[in-house]
């Protein structure tokens, strides 16, 4: 019986990163946990990266071998798979590293204060400037402060402020507890973008009170990321921006009835439509086709892409003629 279990998606190249993940899970000040390795076809096995762990460690880590289903999909097998007598699921991905304290500001929060979600903060980076703390948050959207040291927040309409911006929610400084686990899964489908976005919505919406600490619980890691290694000129980026508006038009009926959050969804969905746009006039202009499949796809599925397009078009002409 553990009051954890930690649930880590792997998939790498690199040897070594796995070993620092685990390693940081090891250096828990807070030791009452199990640990789901689920390795998802992973290049480099898992194996070879537990193969210098000792017999105590190894004995607390249970690793499930599938074919290649995504980070989502990676995700849902470990929490399918998750003990009878666990009380929390926390996530780690395999490239990043927890700071020493981050299960016992957990377990401190949410059993003070009875919460089923829970965030830490992400160490703050130069290479990840956009993730915020919690603090900076409160001091932005306000909220009731629980505690000051550290510094527990609770919001009362966390999804609301979340669509506005979600860079202060990490899932490797998430917690959820098991009325959470037990119900909520990951969209496998989308493998490129956002389903961490859609997954934190639906905790969110079906928690009793989610929570938020403002000491950091974890630090990025620089190992394969599928989402970070992509960018605008290259050959996944139109799919990973169709992953993003899929997410987004599900969000959208989500919060049908409420006005307020509808409108920062169409302003992301937007952004989205513009940027897959944007990339595949690229494309054109390096000699390259249009990936005109997935754009048909994505038409048929929403209209307004192609009206953006005409949008577009038509402000590049009006520019050329100045």
């Amino acid at each position: 019986m553990a009051t954890f279990t930690v649930v880590i998606p792997f998939f790498q190249k690199e040897p070594g990163i796995l070993r620092r993940a685990l390693q940081s899970v090891f250096d828990q000040t807070w030791q009452d946990f199990d640990i789901l390795v689920v390795d998802d076809q992973s290049p480099l096995s898992a194996e070879e990266e537990l193969s210098s762990l000792d017999d105590d460690q190894k004995s607390r880590i249970a690793v499930i071998r599938q074919t290649n289903l995504g980070p989502g999909g990676a995700r849902n097998t470990g929490l399918d798979n998750v003990p009878s007598s666990t009380r929390y699921v926390a996530f780690l991905d395999s490239d990043d590293q927890w700071l020493p304290d981050h299960l016992r500001n957990a377990h401190d929060v949410l059993t003070r204060f009875g919460g089923d979600c829970y965030w830490a903060s992400m160490q703050a980076s130069k290479e990840f400037y956009y993730h915020f703390g919690m603090a900076e948050l409160m001091a932005a959207e306000g909220g009731t402060a629980l505690q000051e040291e550290p510094l527990v927040l609770e919001m009362p309409d966390l999804a609301s402020v979340m669509l506005k911006n979600w860079s202060f929610l990490h899932l490797t400084c998430m917690v959820i507890a098991r009325n959470i686990f037990e119900t909520i899964r990951f969209e496998p489908s989308l493998r490129l973008a956002a389903e961490d976005v859609l997954f934190f919505c639906d905790c969110i919406l079906a928690a009793r009170r989610p929570l938020l600490c403002d000491a950091p619980g974890a630090m990025r890691g620089m190992g394969l990321n599928i989402f970070h290694s992509i960018d605008n000129q290259s050959p996944q980026f139109l799919r990973q921006q169709f992953n993003t508006w899929v997410a987004l038009d599900t969000l959208e009926e989500r919060f049908s009835r409420r006005p307020g959050d509808i409108e920062s969804i169409t302003s992301y969905k937007n952004t989205a439509r513009r940027q897959a746009l944007w990339s595949q006039a690229g494309r054109l202009r390096r000699g390259k086709a249009p990936e005109l499949g997935l754009l048909v796809r994505w038409i048929r599925r929403d209209p307004a892409l192609l009206r953006t397009a005409i949008e577009l078009g038509t402000r590049k002409l009006a520019n050329a003629r100045q």
